[in-house]
């Protein structure tokens, strides 16, 4: 059993009374996580309880009045995990009475995210709970238990179900399993059937495009959409956290882009599934996005409330791959391949001259380990193994509402 890094500070959470909600895509580990605080909290004397409701005769139970259920979950122990909460009628209303009634009762549950169980949420627990994301596996998460190469990572992604075999041809078919269980289940009921097939060529274009600026017109023009129709799938994605749009920096400077977003899938195995390409690195012509998206995922999990996560690039074409914000504190970030010095490139050297304060930046590469000064910045030359020196603390929690 993998440990997440998020776990220490889930358990931390079980002695707090907030309600604890874990959302994030399909196949990320949230029920996993959901039965390892189980075991954590039965080992500290708690007395938990756990609901799967995507077990019919589990989910009869909640098929009764409020008040029914509401005496069932006071019944049930003192940590109430439930997994799936969307399907229980009136989820919020129901946490909401439990936790004011202040019987030192805790809640824990996942969910598959959606935009109506986010507005649901923000509308009914303000001020009573703590969303967590989940996310798949990091590649450290990976390798300090299973030792696993930085090539299969990039091909396969970090999905958990993924790590119990070493078959790659299975590998492939789970991929392409799950991408279908998320069109099938999570997808169809929010956008019109008709549409499926745009839905699912729009996910192929971002999954071409990963990396690169791309307009909502230009991929309406391509899958026969509206403009708007486009807007609201990607809202879709992004609130599903399947998709994640990362918006240009900008200190108003003429010449800078401002208005503009880069694209990254949750995960490279779904990337390369709808790509349906898992050629070796060594031949992928796409090569330099699977790094920049495994150091942007490398960096989103461990996001923290004062961090923001940019990109530069100018009308000129200067760039840097990403600006991380700390306090509004910009820290760039740029992603290359094989080095042969520690030469500054050109977009990271453009970037110092126009932000003279910024005092330490990173190049991300293959095999180079360096530190040289500009100016007066700092700049560090590490490997893709070790982008977790970046930020050395993992994501704590995502929202408190």
């Amino acid at each position: 059993m993998i440990k997440r890094f998020i776990s220490n500070s889930l358990q931390d959470e079980i002695s707090q009374p907030e309600i604890n909600i874990l959302l994030g895509p399909r196949q990320v580990g949230k029920t996993t996580l959901l039965k390892q605080l189980k075991a954590y909290a039965k080992r500290a004397r708690r007395t938990p309880c756990f609901f799967d409701l995507e077990q019919p005769q589990i989910l009869a139970q909640f098929n009764s009045s409020p008040t029914e259920v509401i005496e069932t979950l006071k019944s049930a122990g003192d940590v109430i995990f439930i997994d799936e909460f969307q399907y229980i009628q009136n989820a919020s209303k129901i946490f909401k009475a439990i936790y004011d009634a202040g019987k030192n009762i805790k809640i824990i549950c996942s969910g598959s995210s959606s935009i109506e169980i986010h507005k649901h949420l923000k509308e009914s627990l303000a001020g009573r709970k703590f969303l967590f994301r989940i996310y798949p596996l990091s590649f450290d998460e990976i390798r300090k238990r299973l030792k696993g190469s930085l090539e299969a990572y990039l091909l396969y992604g970090g999905l958990p179900g993924l790590t119990h075999t070493d078959d790659f041809a299975r590998k492939r078919l789970m991929l392409d399993e799950l991408l279908s269980s998320y069109i099938l289940k999570d997808i169809k009921s929010l956008i019109k059937e008709e549409n499926i097939r745009a839905f699912n060529h729009l996910l192929y274009l971002l999954a071409q495009n990963q990396g690169s600026t791309i307009s909502i017109t230009g991929l309406a023009n391509q899958v026969n959409l509206s403009v708007k129709a486009v807007s609201r799938y990607l809202d879709i994605l992004e609130q599903t956290y399947v998709n994640f749009r990362v918006h240009s920096y900008s200190n108003n400077l003429g010449n800078e882009l401002k208005k503009s977003c880069k694209h990254y899938l949750y995960d490279l195995g779904i990337r390369n599934a709808l790509l349906k390409d898992f050629s070796s690195i060594k031949n992928r012509k796409d090569k330099g996005v699977l790094y920049e998206s495994f150091v942007f995922l490398s960096l989103l999990v461990r996001l923290q409330t004062n961090m923001e996560l940019k990109f530069w690039r100018t009308k000129d074409g200067d760039e840097v791959d990403f600006i991380l914000l700390e306090n509004r504190i910009p820290l760039p970030i740029e992603v290359k391949s094989k080095l042969n010095s520690s030469s500054i490139p050109k977009g990271l050297k453009r970037f110092l001259l126009r932000y003279s304060d910024v005092k330490h930046a990173y190049v991300v590469n293959e095999n180079l380990t360096d530190q040289i000064t500009y100016k007066s910045c700092t700049i560090d030359f590490i490997t893709f193994e070790n982008i977790s020196s970046i930020i050395t603390s993992p994501l704590i929690r995502m929202e408190a509402s």
